[in-house]
Formats: C-alpha cells, sequence, structure tokens
C-alpha cells in the first residue's frame, strides 16, 4: 500500500519471502487429487479479474478451490492482528477478504463451484470433499436429468 513503512527491516524481509503460491498445504492437497487420478490446472488466472489467481481448478466441471492461509484470509480461528503498524494491516488484511468474497460471487455468477478451504485444514479431508463435489459434477455433467 502506498506510503507504508514496514515496521523493521526483518518484518519486510520475512513478509517478502511468503510463498503466494505453491504453499506446503497447496501442494499436499494436490499431490493427494493427482495419485487418485484427478487432473487439474494450478494458478490459474480468474477469469474477467486482473491479478487474482484461483489455486487449484478443474477447467471441465468448473470447479476452483482456494487454500486461504489463515493469516493473510483472515480465518475465523487462527487470525492475528499485529500490533506493530495496526492500522495499516487492519486495512490490508480486511482488503484481502474484501477480495476474496468479491472474487468467490465473480466466479459464482459465472457458473462456477468454489471450494474454498484454511491451511489448517487437514489435507487428507480436504483433498476427499475436493474429490467429492468432482465427481458429483462429473456425474451430473453425464447425466443432464440430474439436478446440480
Amino acid at each position: 500500500m502506498p506510503g507504508a513503512v514496514p515496521s523493521s527491516p526483518g518484518v519486510s524481509a520475512r513478509m517478502s519471502r511468503q510463498n503466494s503460491r505453491d504453499t506446503a498445504p497447496e501442494v499436499a492437497v494436490r499431490r493427494l487429487l493427482h495419485a487418485s487420478g484427478f487432473r487439474y490446472r494450478v494458478n490459474v488466472p480468474v477469469p474477467g479479474l486482473p491479478r487474482r489467481t484461483i489455486d487449484i481448478v478443474f477447467p471441465k466441471t468448473k470447479i476452483a478451490v482456494f487454500l486461504d492461509g489463515c493469516f493473510w484470509h483472515g480465518c475465523p480461528q487462527h487470525a492475528t492482528h499485529p500490533k506493530a503498524n495496526a492500522e495499516w494491516w487492519r486495512v490490508k488484511l480486511d482488503k484481502n477478504m474484501t477480495r476474496d468474497v468479491e472474487t468467490t460471487g465473480h466466479l459464482v455468477a459465472q457458473g462456477w463451484t468454489v471450494l474454498r478451504f484454511w491451511e489448517h485444514e487437514a489435507v487428507d479431508d480436504v483433498a476427499h470433499r475436493i474429490a467429492t463435489i468432482v465427481e458429483s459434477k462429473r456425474q451430473g455433467a453425464n447425466h443432464p436429468s440430474t439436478a446440480s
């Protein structure tokens, strides 16, 4: 954000090293899905919204999966609120959460199923839930009379 000053060079360096893609939970979930025979695309741009990407995409079934970090996306269980530059961080994190809601709404309006998970969720459970929904959508696509 313009005009923001890092609270310290150490904090600035630490934050610049944060992965925004291929995080440990993302990679673990993708490995489980791939091992189960699922194929997908990763880090796909959100159609019509510049500078936003979807973590895991199943294009044929129009399923978009986001694995959100607890700190960056405001997890109700694990979000923390930095004391240094508190106002700047509050605004930054609020914007992230607003952008998440906007992105989800945009995709849903285009007919996508949007799945959001927190980084703290068990990867086995996340992969299973994704697989179940993908399979359900695939079966629905094969049987037009089935309600989605």
